[in-house]
Parts: C-alpha cells; sequence; structure tokens
C-alpha cells in the first residue's frame, strides 16, 4: 500500500479511513465536492505531509480516475442518501469501477449488511446465502454483481462490511440523534426497541480493520464482514449518565410513528423498511478476519462512547 485514494474523504467513514492511514504515515489523497470540508480536515489533522486533496465528484468516473492517478488503491467510502438509493448505488459503484479499470487500481467498498436479509440465528459469514427481504438489499445485491463482474480486467475490488456504527467522525447513522442527546442530557430518541442488543462498530476500530484488510493482495475478490459488538439502547442510556453525570430517558420510534413521520420526510420514510434490522438483529461474524488478520479491535462502549461525546464539544 504505497498511496491511497480515499473516496468521501469529509463522510464519517471517509474521515476515519484518512485519520487511521495519515496515523499509519500512508501517503492519502483526500476526494470530495466540498473544498471547505477538506480545508477543515486538514487543519483537524494538523495539515500532515503525508495528505493531499482532490476536489470532485464521485459520480464523474474521469475526475475519480485524474485523482488517483499517483495511487495505488482506492477506499470508496462516499455514501449515496436512502432516498436516492434506488437511482444513484448502481451509478456510484460503475464511475467507481471504470476509474479504478482505467488506472488499474485494488479498490475497496464500504458498505452495508443488507445484502443478508434478516437474521437467521446467528452470527453470519461472507459465504452466508444473499437473500434480501428488502429493496435496499436487492439494490446492494446487483451492486455486488457489478463490482464483482468478469468484465473488469485490470482492477481487482474487494467489498468490506460494516454494522451500524458510530464514533467521532459519524455523521448520519441511526444512532448518532440518540447519542447527541444524551451528551447533553436531553430526552434521546430512538430507533427500535431500546431493550434489543443491535451491533454497532466503532469507526476507529472499523478504519483499521479495513486498512488491514486491503493492505493484503490475498483480500481482494471477495466480501470481508468486519463485526462490532452487541448493545442495548437501556445500556447505552446508562453508559451516558456515567459519563456525563445527567439523567435524561429514551424514546421509542416504532414503525408505525416512523410511517406517519415518514410522510414528510423523505429519508425517514425509507427507513421503515429497515425496521426489521431493529426488531431481530441481525450480527456479523469476523471468523475470516480473525483467521487471516489478525485479532479485531473492540473498543469498549464506555470508551467509545466517552470519545464520540468529547467530539462533540470540539465541533
Amino acid at each position: 500500500m504505497e498511496k491511497v485514494l480515499v473516496l468521501g474523504a469529509t463522510g464519517g467513514t471517509g474521515k476515519a479511513l484518512v485519520q487511521e492511514l495519515i496515523f499509519r504515515g500512508i501517503p492519502t489523497i483526500a476526494f470530495g465536492r466540498n473544498k471547505k470540508a477538506l480545508e477543515t480536515l486538514a487543519v483537524e489533522l494538523n495539515h500532515p505531509k503525508q495528505l493531499e486533496f482532490a476536489y470532485g465528484d464521485v459520480f464523474d468516473w474521469q475526475s475519480v480516475r485524474d485523482a488517483g492517478k499517483t495511487a495505488d488503491i482506492i477506499l470508496q467510502a462516499s455514501n449515496v442518501p436512502y432516498h436516492e438509493m434506488a437511482a444513484k448505488s448502481l451509478l456510484l459503484a460503475e464511475s467507481v469501477m471504470k476509474a479504478a479499470e482505467a488506472n488499474g487500481q485494488k479498490i475497496v467498498f464500504v458498505d452495508g449488511i443488507y445484502v443478508y436479509g434478516p437474521n437467521p440465528g446467528y452470527a453470519v459469514e461472507e459465504t452466508y446465502i444473499r437473500k434480501p427481504n428488502s429493496k435496499k438489499g436487492k439494490i446492494r445485491i446487483a451492486m455486488e454483481d457489478l463490482i464483482f463482474s468478469s468484465s473488469w480486467k485490470q482492477s481487482k475490488a474487494l467489498i468490506v462490511r460494516l454494522p451500524d456504527y458510530y464514533g467521532p467522525t459519524s455523521k448520519n447513522a441511526y444512532l448518532n440523534p440518540t447519542l447527541e442527546s444524551l451528551a447533553v442530557g436531553k430526552p434521546a430518541l430512538f430507533i427500535g426497541d431500546t431493550n434489543v442488543k443491535r451491533e454497532y462498530i466503532y469507526l476507529p476500530d472499523a478504519a483499521k480493520m479495513i486498512v488491514n484488510v486491503a493492505a493484503k493482495d490475498e483480500s481482494f475478490g471477495r466480501n470481508w464482514n468486519l463485526p462490532g459488538q452487541t448493545i442495548s439502547a437501556q445500556e447505552i442510556q446508562k453508559i451516558a449518565q456515567e459519563i456525563t453525570g445527567k439523567k435524561t430517558f429514551l424514546i421509542p420510534v416504532g414503525k408505525w410513528m416512523l410511517t406517519i413521520v415518514g410522510l414528510f420526510d423523505s429519508f425517514l420514510k425509507e427507513v421503515v423498511e429497515m425496521m426489521y434490522l431493529t426488531e431481530n438483529p441481525l450480527v456479523l461474524s469476523g471468523a475470516q478476519y480473525e483467521k487471516e488478520i489478525g485479532n479485531i479491535p473492540l473498543t469498549p462502549f464506555s470508551t467509545g462512547i466517552k470519545e464520540t461525546f468529547a467530539s462533540y464539544i470540539n465541533k
């Protein structure tokens, strides 16, 4: 891994990846459309000499190609908003693959768990059958097929799959509004049952694992599941209270409430379809990572939530 192009560098996952790469001393090109956000990232990282910037649109494959000509690996962490997923997911994947193909590069796609469908009752490995029960899952299947298509001759791809996440750089995750309210002692909305344990990965841990996977040539051509840890919202609330010393309470938001609010909010309207993941959550197995890479970094929730709260204060 000589030089890395990070797409979506100012987003939650992209920013964590840039931080991890710079920490390791790996030359990095941060790619994005928002010049001000990229400049802010440079300031936050104290203008490291290993960091370059490239401005452009991830949907413009020539822009991505030109930005990454000096890189040997692309980390694709750009997000498509929920309400645009059907229209834009495949366009994004094709654009980035065309750029990687033109430059003869390796490419890592950061994705979620929608391809797996409902919880089978055990931790899911990469070989688990693809049987999505949502339109978003079917879109991700089509995207996976495109990424691993035999039509690409010069590039090598892999997909890392993450559960829900949180952390200092997180922006649009399900847990963000909940943590932001708990950090200041306000009543906190939570999507789903507050007693059900769900899997979350701390983004700095995810970034470590993504870079570790990308660094091995043998990793390419397949999927990688990167697990987190399970916890309930009630347990998160307790940790938050211990950190802040402020008492508050959770307001569970169920499917019916989301359906009603979704009439006026395009994002929440799309969340309704994914509520099955909050009722009987699927959990990822990290067996492949442990066997081929090593130990899985698991930052305790008490530490991760405290560091996330601190990031709100510093904004």
